[in-house]
């Protein structure tokens, strides 16, 4: 009978001390992972970005960024459109990966209540080709992939308008257009609508694709190799994104300005040359 008593008892200490760590665990879940509000010190700030250059911009002031209390998580998402519901969801505390056209578009259509919290870099969008090596030599008939998503596929028939390959529709708004608002098409392109990720592996199946840079250099293909590009007055700044009313969380504050200190600008510089310009 005393050893079934002891028995029952030594269960009753295991459950009690299980129900323990299960709320130690979740009180340093919660002080810990993404959600919002204030954070103490030694608290982690989790940000999802592309690979290139965002996910090595963050990394460089991760130092920093520790001095200062604050542990980042760089969360690296290979597909762009799990980023913003990521955030949404509280998945991350902000993501970093997107310009301001962009997230205007998407966050019509989602409904995502979302802040700027800081302008970065411009990633100047540009013509590639493995066809030819000079616009003139671009025929009549050239299959020309762009990105799918409307605000980049706006950005890249402005491109190829400023270098006199086709004529936009007038009065074009909100940073949206698509190759049936084209009204002039003198050499008779044809237009792929491909996702941005996959225009760099679909470059040898057309005679040019206008690509962002960003998925230039995660491919390793050489920047400069670009036949034209944006010039450094792009509006397409790439910006750090959370959710409404925590850009001005400490740890969000503390990141934003390593972000745009003097170092930042001197590594996007030396590492990128002109392939990825500050935008602050």
């Amino acid at each position: 009978m005393k050893g079934k008593i002891a028995l029952f008892a030594r269960g009753v200490l295991l459950v009690v001390a299980a129900l323990l760590g299960f709320q130690l665990a979740g009180c340093n879940a919660g002080k810990g992972g993404a959600g919002g509000g204030e954070k103490g010190t030694g608290a982690t700030l989790k940000v999802g970005a592309a690979l290139v250059p965002h996910a090595e911009i963050l990394t460089f002031v991760k130092p920093a960024l520790k001095e200062q209390g604050v542990n980042l998580e760089v969360v690296v998402i290979d597909e762009e459109g799990w980023m913003n519901p990521a955030l949404a969801e509280k998945q991350i505390d902000a993501n970093y990966f997107q310009h301001l056209p962009y997230l205007s578009s998407v966050a019509r259509e989602k409904g995502y209540d979302f802040a700027v919290a800081a302008k970065v870099h411009v990633e100047p969008i540009g013509f590639y080709s493995t066809r030819i090596r000079a616009l003139g030599e671009l025929r009549q008939g050239a299959t020309i992939a762009i990105p799918n998503n409307p605000s980049n596929e706006y950005r890249s028939l402005v491109l190829l308008q400023q270098n006199g390959l086709i004529r936009l529709k007038p009065g074009l708004k909100d940073f949206e257009a698509t190759p049936r608002d084209i009204a002039e098409n003198p050499r008779k392109l044809k237009f792929v609508e491909v996702e941005a990720a996959q225009l760099a592996r679909s470059l040898a199946d057309v005679d040019g694709a206008v690509i962002n840079t960003n998925y230039v250099l995660d491919a390793g293909m050489d920047p400069n190799a670009a036949l034209f590009r944006e010039d450094a007055n792009s509006p397409y700044a790439n910006i750090l994104v959370v959710r409404q009313g925590e850009e001005k969380r400490e740890d969000v504050r503390k990141l934003v300005q390593l972000l745009t200190a003097p170092e930042v600008r001197k590594f996007i510089r030396e590492k990128y040359g002109m392939a990825v310009v500050p935008a602050f």
